[in-house]
Order: C-alpha cells, then sequence, then structure tokens
C-alpha cells in the first residue's frame, strides 16, 4: 500500500502544526524541521525543545510516527549529533540536502552541497556508522542547485553512503518553490538507485498525487504545503473525503484553527502566536474563501485571546457540535502509538 508523509517545512510545521495536522489523519510518518548542526554537539534538551516528539516514544500526540531531521555540512559533527539525536529513540534521522535558504546556503549547507556528491557521500557514510543499527538514516535532496546535471550522482552518493531512502524533491534550489514540479527526474533518480524513492513537490490535490505518482513512478509520496493549504488533503488521497474541498468543510477547519491557536499558547511565546495563525491562514485561502475573509478580520489583532474570539463569532464555528468548542482546546496528550505495517516509516521518509 501507498504511503503518505507528512513534509519538514522550516519556520512553518512546527511541532504544534505537526500535532493539528497528523491528528486530522492519514499520515504515514512526519519529519521534523531540521536541526542545525554546527561546530558541537547538542545537548538533549534542544531536542527535546525542537522535537518534543522524542518525550512521547517518537510520535506525535496522535500516533504518528516522527524521524528527527538534521541540516550541516560537515561529517564529524552531523555524525556525533546524529548519536546524540539516536540515543533519543526517533523513528530514524533524515539528512536535509534541500533546503533553499539563503542563511543556509550561505554556510555551504542544505542544497548547496548538491555540488559536491562527494561530500554527500562522506556525511550520509559518517551518520550511518554512528547511529545504531535499527534507526534508519535516511535523506532529503533536490534535483541539484542551478541544474540538475548532477542529480543521479547525488543520489547514488546518497544511497551508496547508506541511506536507506531517499525524499527527491521535484525542483532545484534555485527554482525554489515555483512551479512545476519535475516529477519525471524522480522517475530517473528511481531507477538509478536500489533504495526507496519518496516523490515530493507540487502536490496540492489529489488529482496533483495521482499524476505525480504516475509519472515519477514512486508509490510513496510526501506532501508539504499541501497539506498546509488543505488539512484533509490526506484523508481525501485516502479516500476518506470528498476529493474536492467544500464549504462545508470550513467549521471543521475553523476547529482546527482555534485548537492550533489555543495549544500554541504552551508553547510560543504570546508576541509570535498571531504570526503563526496568520501564517497558516494565508496557506488556507488557497483553498477556502472564507480564510480570506478571517484573515482580513484579524489582521490588526496581536493579543491571541482577541483572535480566539473573533474565530470563535464565525457562524460556522457555532455549527460545530457543542463539545467540540471546548473540549478539544486541552494541552497535548499522546495518544496511544500505532503500528504501522509494510514499509517503516524511516525506511521511506524524506
Amino acid at each position: 500500500m501507498s504511503q503518505l508523509f507528512l513534509a519538514p517545512m522550516e519556520g512553518l510545521a512546527d511541532y504544534v502544526l505537526r500535532d493539528v495536522l497528523t491528528s486530522t489523519g492519514g499520515f504515514d510518518g512526519c519529519v521534523s524541521e531540521f536541526v542545525r548542526v554546527t561546530g558541537s554537539v547538542l545537548p538533549r534538551s534542544a531536542y527535546e525543545r525542537d522535537t518534543p516528539e522524542v518525550l512521547y516514544g517518537g510520535h506525535t500526540p496522535g500516533g504518528t510516527p516522527m524521524v528527527i531531521q538534521l541540516l550541516g555540512s560537515d561529517p564529524e559533527w552531523m555524525a556525533l549529533n546524529a548519536a546524540q539525536a539516536a540515543s533519543l529513540s526517533p523513528h530514524g534521522i533524515d539528512l536535509n540536502f534541500g533546503c533553499p535558504a539563503k542563511v543556509v546556503n550561505r554556510h555551504g549547507g542544505g542544497a548547496m552541497l548538491l555540488a559536491h556528491p562527494e561530500q554527500l557521500n562522506r556525511i550520509v557514510s559518517s551518520v550511518r556508522a554512528a547511529v545504531p543499527a535499527g534507526i534508519p538514516v535516511t535523506a532529503k535532496m533536490r534535483l541539484g542547485v542551478s541544474d540538475t546535471s548532477l542529480a543521479i550522482d547525488c543520489a547514488t552518493a546518497l544511497a551508496e553512503g547508506g541511506a536507506a531512502s531517499l525524499v527527491v524533491h521535484a525542483r532545484t534550489r534555485d527554482h525554489g518553490y515555483r512551479p512545476p514540479a519535475h516529477w519525471e527526474w524522480i522517475a530517473r533518480i528511481d531507477a538509478a538507485v536500489d533504495v526507496p524513492v519518496v516523490a515530493n513537490g507540487e502536490v496540492w490535490t489529489v488529482a496533483d498525487w495521482e499524476r505525480c505518482r504516475a509519472v515519477s513512478g514512486c508509490a510513496d509520496v510526501m506532501i508539504g504545503r499541501g497539506a498546509v493549504s488543505d488539512p484533509f488533503l490526506a484523508l481525501r488521497i485516502r479516500g476518506l473525503m470528498d476529493p474536492t474541498p467544500s464549504g462545508e468543510e470550513w467549521s471543521a477547519v475553523l476547529g482546527q484553527l482555534a485548537d492550533y491557536l489555543t495549544k500554541l499558547q504552551l508553547r510560543v511565546a504570546s508576541r509570535h502566536e498571531h504570526g503563526r495563525v496568520k501564517m497558516w491562514l494565508s496557506y488556507l485561502k488557497r483553498t477556502w474563501p472564507e480564510a480570506a475573509e478571517l484573515h482580513a478580520a484579524i489582521r490588526r489583532l496581536h493579543d491571541p485571546s482577541e483572535i480566539l474570539e473573533v474565530i470563535e463569532r464565525a457562524p460556522a464555528f457555532n455549527s460545530l457540535m457543542p463539545e467540540r468548542h471546548r473540549a478539544t482546546l486541552v494541552p497535548l496528550v499522546p495518544a496511544t502509538p500505532r503500528r504501522l505495517t509494510g514499509c517503516t516509516v524511516a525506511s521511506a521518509v524524506q
């Protein structure tokens, strides 16, 4: 059976949003925002802060397995930090070779490493040697820095270095997030390596997912911004909801927004909460026009309690079942972890 994974999205899919999105259902696994590795070994407290799923057996509160992603360019420090992260028993260690951010690339990390396949190999080999055999090491890559000339070399270097699987974001670094995603290149990479490949990039709808699988030849797909824009996308792909979003679903989205804001209060400084909610709404506007109206209504608000009041005053919110209003707005408590069948999460995730 094909698997679906929630992508790591730096500055967007933090622990709280991972919780809300995976609790909605449909995902087989998720990957944390990257943990930056420089010239030191991060303490356990750093991982417990940024990837608190490790406190709950490596699962989100809804029971979805989580993989820790590391970003760095020095093989030795990456290996030492991977060993530290592995001691917390995540479902895998993922290596970021796809981030296009200038602040990361300026220091030779993320997608900039795609110009040096031999360095990719050294990093993966060092990390694989430092991590217990029972914890998979995986990698995420783009198609290159400015072109695709080294795409196959990079994928081969990662696989031969010991990566158990690859997630391929079907764009170069310079391409950023502009459409289209070149899924045909994922098919070429899949044919060139002997490890599982997961397709990633520009999957916003069920139709996109179907085309991505058909063009890439990959059964498994990782979705990112599409899941933020439509938190029910994984359920639609599973056939558990209508394939096309409708206005009737907006009440459930409002419930998720209220849930998200309330849970943010447990982990994020109050001065940042309003920005997080507005950022999510900016993505939801792609799917529901009601999100644009709500975004305009709270645009000048900074007090989380005032924003929550606006959400709860919305007519659609009041159409929710009464117990939904407050019953679900509780501190994060991990559900009983579920076990997966077939391919393990980390063997196919990013």
